[in-house]
This record gives structure tokens, C-alpha cells and sequence, in this order.
């Protein structure tokens, strides 16, 4: 298949890509600047485009070469400390207008499905008692998590208008060899040494290594059968807060230092330090059911748990 990917050259773009041309499709890759992905592949070449928007593909300046199946990675990124004056205006001009307008050109280029990597992020902060499904209605809390909520709709309302399957790809956290934020500064702590009051928190959360996520865009982008609609993506196994730095710790070959502070305390040190909804997140559950991708499309992880974060150690250590 020939298969464009914005977001190409980075965290998940680079996998996918790799995936992709390794199975023998032919990739357009889109970036900002040429020479950000291995073009030594001969099935990869490079599209340039102008702008953050993608208004200039819409408009057809460059075109975009045609394509069976477009997947759209790029956005503006969830940022704790967001400088913008209107941050909700901010990611609305990145993730709704330039998801439609990506869509548009992809539509020009001939593509027959568009699939769209959203966020845990379009539903909550917290779960319903329960992991989250597919069906479940959302309730976005922040900026960043409302307009990637409002862009899955628009694009699945362009879809209908325009006769395009539309994939609605839902990963949690995604962890993996180059991981930077929150779970690169977690690595970072374990392997110092830091001791973490982290060990009474028992909520649980879903991750997904970035090798399974790539594993499952792979599959919707390339099936030959109809696809459309919303699918969940987990590595399967939903760790607490501790145990995930438990397993952190292990990967690295080093004691994670857990020390039980009383949630109570916890919120009472957020509530001091003006990080209450910091601290609310990190001590509540925030889970995602993954079933439909499996039951519907037979999709199983490739990477458990442990060979992801074994290969996310690796590449930390290596970089130090």
C-alpha cells in the first residue's frame, strides 16, 4: 500500500515507518524540514510541508502524491506549563483545524482510510469507576484533551460526508526507547535513587508500549477488509502506580525506593504546593478496556510489559 504519515519522524511516526516499509509498503512520510527520516529505505520518501496546519496540502501547495491510507500523528502535544494566551484556541488551530485539513488533502490524494491517533486524554482524567470503553461518553477536563475530542468528531462526521473509512486510534500512556516527559523524569528518579512517595498509591493505570501501538495502527491502516470507528490500544496489563515503578525499577537493574505516604498527606502536599490536580491524577485510576481491538480485529501486543520497558531501559541507559 502506499500509506502517508504525518508525524513521521517522531516518537511513534519513526516506529510505525520502520514497521511499515519493513513489511513492504511504501510510506510518504511528512515533515517540516527534509532530511528527518531514513530515506535510505526505498520505500520511504519525504513530503515537505510549510506549516503546523496543513493548509497548504488542503489547498494542494505541495500536493500530496497519492495515497491508499493516510495516518495522522502530528499535534500539539499535552503541555503541563502551556504559555499560550488561549490554550483551548491553541490546540483547536493544531489538532481540529489541521486534523480536518490533513484530511482533506488525504482526501484529495485519493485515500480510501484515514487513521487518526487521539488520546486517553479525549476521554478524562479518571476513569468511571471502570476502564474506559470505546462506547463510553466523553468528558475531556483539559485544553489539549477537548480538542482532540472534537477532532475525532469532526473527522468522523467528514468521513460520512465523504465516503472515507475513519480509525479512531485511543492509546494511554505511550512509553518506549526515547520516551522524554513524565516517564523519561520517573526513569530518571528510580535510577538515581530518589526515593518516591509513591508506595501506597494502589490506582492503576493503562500504558502501551509504542512498538504495540505502532503494531495496531499497522494493522487498521493496512487491512483489506472494511475498518472504521473507535478502538482502545493497552499493552494488557494495567500496573499500579507502584508497581509500575516497581517494574520500572527492575528494568534498570535498580531498588525502587518506594516510601507508603498516606494518600490523605499526598493531596494535602498538592493542596500547599498548588499541584492538587498533578496530585489527583497520579493517584487515580485511569484504565482503558482494549477488548474491541482485540475480539473485532484479533490484534494481540506484540512486546509484554516487561520486554517494553527492558527495551526502554536499554536505550535510557545507553543515552546517560
Amino acid at each position: 500500500m502506499q500509506i502517508a504519515i504525518s508525524g513521521a519522524n517522531g516518537f511513534v511516526g519513526k516506529v510505525l515507518s520502520s514497521m511499515l516499509c519493513d513489511a513492504g509498503h511504501d510510506v510518504i512520510a511528512l515533515v517540516r524540514r527534509r532530511g528527518k527520516c531514513d530515506t535510505r529505505d526505498t520505500h520511504m520518501r519525504e513530503c515537505v510541508i510549510p506549516d503546523d496546519n496543513f493548509a497548504s496540502i488542503a489547498a494542494g501547495q505541495p500536493a500530496l502524491p497519492h495515497c491508499d491510507v493516510f495516518v495522522h500523528l502530528a499535534a500539539r502535544v499535552h503541555m503541563m506549563q502551556d504559555e499560550a494566551a488561549d490554550p483551548l484556541a491553541a490546540y483547536r488551530a493544531a489538532n481540529v483545524d489541521g486534523a480536518l485539513s490533513a484530511a482533506a488533502a488525504a482526501r484529495r490524494a485519493g485515500a480510501r482510510r484515514i487513521v487518526f491517533v487521539s488520546s486517553v486524554k479525549a476521554l478524562g482524567e479518571s476513569e468511571p469507576g471502570r476502564p474506559w470503553r470505546e462506547d463510553d461518553v466523553p468528558a475531556p477536563a483539559d485544553p489539549y484533551g477537548i480538542s482532540k475530542h472534537e477532532a475525532e468528531q469532526a473527522l468522523l462526521a467528514f468521513g460520512r460526508a465523504n465516503g472515507i473509512e475513519i480509525v479512531v486510534i485511543r492509546p494511554p500512556l505511550v512509553y518506549g526507547p526515547g520516551v522524554r516527559a513524565n516517564f523519561r523524569g520517573l526513569m530518571r528518579a528510580v535510577d538515581r535513587g530518589i526515593p518516591l512517595p509513591l508506595g501506597a498509591v494502589d490506582a492503576r493505570r493503562s500504558m502501551v508500549y509504542v512498538g504495540n501501538l505502532a503494531d495496531a495502527i499497522r494493522l487498521v491502516a493496512t487491512r483489506l477488509a472494511p475498518v472504521e470507528g473507535i478502538f482502545h490500544v493497552t499493552d494488557g496489563d494495567d500496573l499500579t502506580v507502584a508497581g509500575m515503578v516497581e517494574a520500572i525499577g527492575h528494568a534498570l537493574g535498580r531498588p525502587a525506593r518506594l516510601l507508603p505516604v498516606p494518600l490523605a498527606w499526598l493531596h494535602g502536599i498538592g493542596r500547599l504546593t498548588g499541584k492538587t490536580a498533578q496530585v489527583g491524577r497520579l493517584t487515580s485510576s485511569l484504565r482503558v478496556d482494549s477488548g474491541r481491538l482485540r475480539s473485532e480485529l484479533g490484534w494481540t501486543p506484540p512486546w509484554s510489559v516487561s520486554q517494553g520497558l527492558a527495551e526502554t531501559a536499554r536505550a535510557f541507559k545507553a543515552a546517560r
